[in-house]
């Protein structure tokens, strides 16, 4: 017989792997509700515009069946990914956004750029439950009430999007749907809505990476050692990404600057991070490749905007 301690390190391993697909769920819910808003705000564009009349068709004809394929693929990379580069892609990000949305001016905002943080934003939701739910005596069930909360939100936004590229057009036209009358009011407001609400969830999501990454320093010397290049890394990738936005007309760079991205952390990683860091930086490589890849036809239509 073996004893009741034999047994608990594969439980708690059994039991973490569980917190750990929680968490990769409601941060993969939470990208699909933006994608689906988003496709939402876009087909609307198109079909208002008669010159984006094939970019709405391709937005209506995208393949449903391969949302729920999205969410598990993405909800495993998001487990695979430890803590650490989780916040350390989010804190990236966050930073790249500010940048983005300076150079945009007051009032502005860019559908391209809530794309293009699909995986921040798995991350960061990641991190943020890491954080507020440790050493919480029940984090299991509270997670799994998080998914229950999160799959609903991603299941009647996904139901929305579907009812808009099928029938708003009709429906906007009859003036007998409730819910295609109050888009056709407020469906302008979408961005705005998202702005915020990306807003406070990638402010949570820098503080908790920001802890996440302090808690496996001993002292502040080797905090320094890892924030100073970590820094000039972060503003060297801001600056380039920056000026490769300025150069390229299309969204020929968006796969490149990923590429550049992950390639700075993985060679920041090499020098100052752990072996098990570059493995989890490989998987974010994957997941931002997935998520761009999902969204190629909204991807265009921002790009042709």
């Amino acid at each position: 017989m073996f004893s009741l301690g034999s047994w608990l390190p594969g439980l708690a391993w059994g039991w973490a792997l569980l917190d750990a697909l929680l968490q990769g769920l409601v941060g993969a819910c939470a990208v699909s509700v933006l994608c689906s808003l988003l496709k939402v705000y876009l087909y609307i564009q198109c079909l208002n515009d008669p010159q984006r009349q094939a970019e709405k068709e391709a937005i209506r004809v995208q393949w449903w069946v391969l949302e729920p394929l999205h969410v598990v693929v993405l909800t495993a990379l998001l487990a695979l990914v430890g803590s650490r580069v989780a916040a350390l892609v989010v804190l990236e990000f966050s930073l790249r956004a500010v940048s983005t949305l300076l150079s945009l001016g007051k009032g502005a905002h860019s559908s391209q750029l809530y794309l293009l943080c699909q995986y921040s934003l798995g991350c960061g939701v990641s991190c943020s439950l890491s954080f507020l739910l440790e050493g919480a005596p029940h984090s299991t069930c509270n997670l799994v009430l998080a998914v229950g909360l999160a799959g609903l939100l991603a299941i009647y936004t996904r139901r929305l999007a579907r009812h808009v590229c099928t029938l708003y057009e009709l429906h906007s036209r009859g003036r007998y749907c409730g819910i295609c009358i109050l888009l056709l009011a407020t469906g302008h407001g979408i961005p705005k809505l998202l702005q915020k609400a990306l807003a406070v969830t990638f402010t949570v999501a820098d503080l908790a990476a920001v802890v996440l990454i302090n808690r496996d320093f001993l002292s502040t010397a080797e905090a320094i050692r890892f924030w100073t290049p970590l820094t000039i890394c972060y503003t060297l990738l801001v600056v380039y990404m920056q000026e490769e936005s300025r150069q390229s007309a299309n969204g020929q760079g968006v796969y490149q600057t990923v590429l550049v991205r992950m390639g700075g952390l993985f060679i920041l990683l090499l020098t100052i991070g752990r072996w098990s860091d570059v493995l989890h930086i490989l998987v974010s490589l994957l997941g931002e490749l997935w998520c761009l890849l999902r969204a190629g036809i909204m991807l265009e239509a921002c790009w042709r905007q």
